[in-house]
């Protein structure tokens, strides 16, 4: 999905007819943001050990990529959260037909909106979706959730360089300020983390199941939709970016253990 940190995700009103246009482009989509099941499981070599048939949380899960290869191959009990109710119907007919549905709970709230108990979790997982309440309000509120031996798996946008582009510069900042890797390896410290491993998700995770398919759903755009026109053009814009300068930026996986 497109960044925005002018609202939080509890804030989202999904009337909007902007944000409608917007989501409608995203439905019926593998993925709705960069990620693929390799990078997944790479991830999750990253943050073993873990215990057989994890607890794991979900947060921003989508339609639920993640949450599903994580019930199939780890077989792990899934809490999979989305604000957006449409992402988990299509979750729940994927783990149907992956005879996984026992294993995954699909639950409609916030990630800022967890009443879980303390050291609930073996496993917090989160691709591409921390943005949402941003990655330091994240990384603070969700380390309370871990059980003693738990880990937390999540990606975030963030510079490659210190010097990008300025068109790189001025888009990103006006939707979501990325911070460099060594930045965001400081702020996991700051949180009281062991920073286990980093992991730079390769650039074929943006095109493979993510921007090749918005691309498909831009171009059967009815050119009579003013508003589904204008979604596109901002996706337009963010694909071109990356064909640009996507050496400058990129979504980096953090595998995070709590000290203490």
């Amino acid at each position: 999905m497109n960044h925005s940190s002018e609202t939080g995700p509890s804030e989202f009103d999904f009337d909007d007819p902007s944000l409608k246009a917007a989501l409608e482009l995203h439905h019926g989509l593998a993925r709705q943001g960069p990620g693929s099941a390799a990078t997944t499981r790479r991830l999750l070599s990253l943050a073993q050990p873990i215990p057989s048939r994890p607890r794991v949380l979900d947060l921003g899960c989508g339609p639920g990529p993640a949450a599903l290869l994580l019930a199939q191959e780890a077989q792990a009990e899934v809490t999979a959260i989305d604000l957006y109710p449409r992402f988990l119907d299509e979750l729940r007919a994927a783990a149907e037909q992956a005879v996984v549905a026992e294993r995954i709970t699909p639950e409609n709230r916030s990630m800022d909106d967890l009443p879980y108990p303390d050291g609930s979790f073996d496993l917090v997982w989160s691709e591409a979706a921390a943005y949402n309440i941003g990655f330091d309000t994240a990384l603070r509120s969700w380390r309370r959730l871990l059980a003693p031996e738990g880990v937390l798996v999540v990606t975030e946008l963030g510079w490659l360089t210190g010097t990008p582009h300025s068109e790189a510069r001025e888009f990103w900042d006006a939707v979501y300020p990325p911070r460099t890797t060594a930045e965001n390896v400081a702020i996991a410290t700051a949180a009281g983390y062991t920073v286990v491993a980093t992991y730079l998700l390769p650039d074929e995770d943006w095109f493979a199941e993510y921007y090749t398919s918005l691309e498909a759903r831009i171009a059967g755009i009815d050119p009579g939709d003013a508003l589904a026109l204008e979604a596109a053009g901002h996706l337009r814009r963010e694909i071109g970016l990356r064909r640009a300068h996507g050496a400058d930026y990129g979504y980096v996986g953090y595998v995070l253990r709590p000290r203490g």
